[in-house]
Parts: structure tokens; C-alpha cells; sequence
């Protein structure tokens, strides 16, 4: 069965750091660009930061440039999202996606193409 499953969120206090892993199974992890995506209440969902199949190329929203870093580790089916300097309007669920042979990371992060699969979520709470 394909899973995409979250960790590592929490409740810190702005200007502190977590680190989010996605662990996936149940297909070719190293096949797919991969993506975190947000979506905090009464908001849509938004990209946050991309990395693509091949390539190492990353995206990242403007409003988290400087502050986050997207990883992939193939050898451990994880992708990782490196949060540093966190604001309170970083408040929301985090998921995990994944897409087939994605090499357009922005296009990507803009949801311009339905993903293959999902993740359920891990909840980020920063505090101010």
C-alpha cells in the first residue's frame, strides 16, 4: 500500500526551528518529484517548497526563501523540510506529496498538475 506519512510538527515559539520528515512506501520513491504543501484554517492550500525527481532542483514561495530548505534522502524514501526562523503565519497542517518523473518544481508547487499521492498531514503551531 502507497503511504506518504508526515512528522516532526509541533508547537514552537517564533524564531524557532523543527524539521519535518515524510516517509513513503509502496512505491519507486526516487521516481517522483516530491513537495510539501500547507493549509492553515480559512485558507487554501499552498506550495511551499518542491524538489524535483532529477536534477536536485528546488522551489520555494516566496515567503519562506531564506527560512526553509527542502531535502530528499533516496536511500531512506524521505523527504525532508528543514523550518528555521518560524513565524506565527507559518500556523498550518503540512502534507507531503508526490508526483511521477516531475521535473518542474515550480509548476509543481503551484498545483498545476494532480498529484499521484498524499500524505495526511502534520500540524505546525508557532507561537508568538
Amino acid at each position: 500500500e502507497v503511504q506518504l506519512v508526515e512528522s516532526g510538527g509541533g508547537l514552537v515559539q517564533a524564531g524557532g526551528s523543527l524539521r519535518l520528515s515524510c516517509a513513503a512506501s509502496g512505491f519507486t520513491f526516487d521516481g517522483y518529484g516530491l513537495g510539501w504543501f500547507r493549509q492553515a484554517p480559512g485558507k487554501e492550500r499552498e506550495g511551499v517548497s518542491c524538489i524535483s525527481s532529477v536534477g536536485g532542483r528546488t522551489f520555494y514561495i516566496n515567503s519562506v526563501t531564506g527560512r526553509f530548505t527542502i531535502s530528499r534522502d533516496n536511500a531512506k524514501n524521505t523527504v525532508y523540510l528543514q523550518m528555521d526562523n518560524l513565524k506565527p503565519e507559518d500556523t498550518a497542517v503540512y502534507y507531503c506529496a508526490a508526483l511521477w518523473a516531475i521535473t518542474n518544481v515550480q509548476r509543481m508547487c503551484a498545483q498545476a498538475y494532480p498529484f499521484d499521492w498524499w500524505g495526511q498531514g502534520t500540524q505546525v503551531t508557532v507561537s508568538s
